[in-house]
């Protein structure tokens, strides 16, 4: 399994909350090559702001595994996390965080580096890789919205 697997599995995250008529975002997280949370965007289901793909993903591997901190874990996210995912991915203290679109307008880089000390906000062990599979994440959201304007 590599990245590339595992983030054809957020992609299925993401097109079931494309089917759910929510922006498609999708998450996995990932300990010991195995997939144990799953989640995807529900902020219209839900009626909540907060339900990103990320947090949904992160409360089922807390509960998951009892423990509020991922170190040993990577989650794999369809686009850049926001500013509020990022502080929630920081408190976890997950290991690695990959995704695959870059979100320009409100990815956790939004406020730049001078937003923060380090302009780092995910914990100092956390590892960080951008663009796996960029092209199919970006292209459902652009169909996404290309299909609601």
């Amino acid at each position: 399994m590599n990245d590339e697997y595992y983030m054809q599995q957020a992609l299925k995250e993401a097109r079931q909350a494309y089917e759910e008529d929510e922006v498609p975002i999708g998450a996995v997280i990932v300990m010991n090559d195995r997939v144990i949370a799953r989640g995807h965007n529900q902020t219209e289901r839900l009626t909540d702001c907060t339900a990103h793909a990320e947090i949904i993903a992160l409360t089922s591997a807390f509960n998951h595994l009892g423990s509020k901190y991922l170190p040993e874990a990577t989650i794999y996210v369809t686009v850049e996390p926001c500013l509020m995912c990022a502080g929630a991915l920081y408190w976890s203290k997950i290991g690695r965080v990959v995704y695959g679109a870059e979100d320009e307008k409100n990815g956790y880089r939004r406020g730049g580096p001078e937003a923060s000390v380090t302009g780092w906000p995910f914990h100092p062990k956390t590892q960080l890789l951008g663009g796996v599979l960029r092209n199919e994440c970006v292209t459902l959201m652009q169909e996404f919205f290309r299909a609601r304007r």
